[in-house]
């Protein structure tokens, strides 16, 4: 299943949240126990694993630790995040990691080269996740596993009812469309899979919730803060999807909702394992 050397790259999508502090402030967050844990059990000291979208990185240094003899190597499209993965593993004194910018649709590594590859909240945010996964499985040795997991925002659930949060999700699906991604990318997965030419697939579920008043307010916070100030922001208003009046609008909406003791906020992800 080698790569067409003559292929175009598929950059057609854009990432929708950017790198402001509010959006590495949910990524540095992510470890392997609450965004990975489908795929630890399958996890063996020797393994070669690539990390894709790996982001600052918190998770990709958990996996090191679970390799101890073996390597993982950490790919994101953006360079700038990168070093902060590579001070993450440094500063954990990790030394089998190492990092590059790569670009999932034509990934720079030859055919059956990781034991393991892995990305989270990655195919939501891509032109072409089909040939994404296609390239996972070209650069996975034989037995080896592909593993996926992303996020459903269609499926997401909070209480109490929200206007404003409607509104939100609202935008945010429609931002994330317009900038050729898919939000409800948890939900496919699995055809998304098939398409690619997996046929031993383990789909699954899981999800993050928040609860308690620390939870809440972190996970509020964090909504409302990159809802004025990332680089979301900018593609909405840019994009002609809000105005900086509906956005300060969505932002104050997470406060509210932040701020009652009874809230609760579930976060559905779609997963998958597939053996190559």
């Amino acid at each position: 299943m080698a790569r067409d050397a003559e292929a175009p790259h598929h950059e057609t999508a854009v990432y929708t949240h950017g790198h402001h502090e509010s959006v590495l402030r949910s990524h540095t967050w992510r470890t392997a126990r609450n965004s990975a844990a489908y795929l630890l059990d399958h996890l063996k000291p020797h393994m070669r694993v690539l990390d894709i979208g790996c982001g600052p990185g918190t998770i990709t240094a958990d996996l090191a630790a679970l390799v101890p003899q073996g390597h993982v190597t950490g790919v994101d499209a953006s360079a700038e995040v990168l070093e902060k993965a590579a001070a993450e593993a440094a500063g954990r004194g990790l030394e089998n990691t190492d990092f590059a910018v790569a670009d999932v649709h034509a990934l720079d590594y030859p055919d059956d080269t990781f034991c393991v590859v892995h990305a989270h909240q990655v195919l939501q945010h891509v032109g072409d996740p089909v040939r994404a996964l296609a390239e996972m499985r070209r650069v996975t040795k034989p037995g080896g596993l592909v593993a996926v997991r992303d996020a459903d925002y269609a499926a997401m659930a909070w209480y109490p009812s929200s206007p404003g949060m409607d509104d939100w999700r609202d935008l945010y699906e429609r931002v994330a469309r317009a900038n050729g991604g898919e939000p409800d990318a948890g939900r496919r997965l699995k055809s998304w899979a098939l398409a690619a030419g997996f046929t031993g697939i383990t789909s699954t579920s899981s999800t993050w919730c928040y609860a308690t008043d620390e939870e809440r307010d972190w996970w509020s916070g964090l909504w409302a803060d990159r809802t004025l100030a990332s680089a979301y922001a900018e593609r909405a208003t840019g994009g002609g999807q809000a105005t900086r009046a509906e956005l300060t609008a969505v932002s104050q909406a997470w406060r509210e909702w932040g701020r009652q003791p009874d809230a609760w906020f579930s976060a559905l992800h779609g997963e998958i394992l597939c053996r190559v």
